[in-house]
């Protein structure tokens, strides 16, 4: 097996990795990319493609507006289909319309935009029972994740990066990466494999608190037909997402929602695919090691809120289980373990929605020329 080399080695071929691999092919680097599958199957895959820019905070917010731009640049020059459609946030109860008012203060017109039921019914399509009020976020993206992720990686093949697929990574030191397919020699590794960060650097991941999220997601025939071209936000969205959950009321909704519902972790909200089904979603488990069984009560949950939202009976097609990497402690963890080499983890479950503007920094931080 022969040595290879690149300017920068990247293990991992989901979205954090494919984003450092396309800024630093765009900075002239000779860049590898290290992937274990065939394609990527994790968490890069199994979300709501949903590119949640406004509802975001501090840091993330930064990163979430850079990688907004990357987004647009990517979809005109990749011909990766984006939406521009933004979110519609759903105002149910005075509580959540307070909440809606509150964040279109903070952020300003250019950025949330309210709407009165008649307004929010025409833009997604539907009439949820008891909608108060509503705020579309038009900077939002969204795209279809699994088939976006394969389109990206797609694009840097053709572009000039090289991948190394079905390739196990059996250690990684300073400036050499092992692998089941022999070494790569770098100067520079980037190691993105998310919550397996403890695969490699199990110290690391104890420090920075890095614990798995396991995550409940189905796929519905639409109803009626229906179309809607927005991703869909509730009132337990808002207590996901700091933008939002950082406002006032938000503590009232937190009061009024139901205990199973919060006690599951629920952000009840829904994006629609090209095909028309609905991706509906998810609910939250935290731990170190993933529970290997599965609950039917959690989609039962799911199900049921859905079918009073929607206002009709729903036909399951896909179910499946998202695994995230996630951290009480940050919503990132960048960390140079050993010289030449850099952890870049999404800790907050917006990895669609950050790794451009994460890798943007990440790379801006010690740059390569190649």
């Amino acid at each position: 097996m022969r040595e290879r080399r690149a300017d920068l080695v990247v293990v991992g071929g989901g979205i954090v990795g494919l984003a450092h691999a396309w800024h630093a092919h765009r900075a002239g680097l000779e860049v590898l990319v290290v992937e274990r599958d065939e394609f990527a199957v994790g968490a890069s895959i199994r979300n709501f493609g949903h590119v949640c820019t406004t509802a975001q905070a501090g840091l993330v917010l930064e990163l979430a507006r850079a990688a907004r731009e990357d987004w647009l640049t990517i979809a005109a020059d990749g011909g990766v289909p984006v939406r521009t459609d933004g979110t519609v946030v759903l105002g149910r109860t005075e509580a959540e319309r307070a909440v809606l008012e509150q964040f279109a203060a903070d952020r300003g017109s250019d950025e949330v935009r309210l709407l009165d039921p008649d307004a929010a019914a025409a833009r997604i399509g539907f009439t949820p029972p008891g909608l108060l009020a509503a705020a579309h976020l038009p900077l939002d993206l969204r795209v279809d994740a699994p088939t976006a992720i394969p389109a990206i990686a797609a694009h840097l093949e053709a572009i000039g990066v090289d991948f190394l697929r079905r390739t196990t990574v059996q250690d990684v030191g300073e400036e050499i990466v092992r692998t089941t397919r022999g070494p790569i020699r770098a100067e520079r590794i980037v190691v993105a494999v998310g919550h397996d960060v403890d695969r490699f650097f199990p110290d690391l991941a104890d420090e920075a608190g890095v614990r798995r999220c396991r995550l409940r997601m189905l796929e519905v025939d639409p109803p009626q037909d229906m179309r809607v071209a927005p991703a869909v936000l509730t009132g337990l969205s808002m207590l996901r997402y700091d933008g939002l959950s950082s406002m006032p009321a938000a503590d009232a909704v937190r009061a009024e929602a139901h205990p199973a519902l919060l006690h599951e972790q629920v952000n009840l909200m829904f994006t629609q695919r090209p095909d028309g089904r609905l991706v509906l979603g998810d609910t939250h488990h935290y731990d170190l090691t993933e529970d290997p069984f599965e609950d039917e009560a959690s989609d039962e949950l799911l199900l049921g809120e859905f079918r009073r939202l929607l206002g009709s009976a729903l036909t399951v097609r896909r179910r499946w289980r998202g695994v995230y990497a996630s951290s009480t402690k940050a919503p990132f963890l960048i960390a140079e373990p050993i010289p030449s080499v850099t952890v870049a983890s999404v800790t907050t479950g917006v990895g669609m929605t950050t790794a451009f503007g994460l890798a943007r920094s990440v790379l801006a931080e010690r740059p390569l020329v190649g």
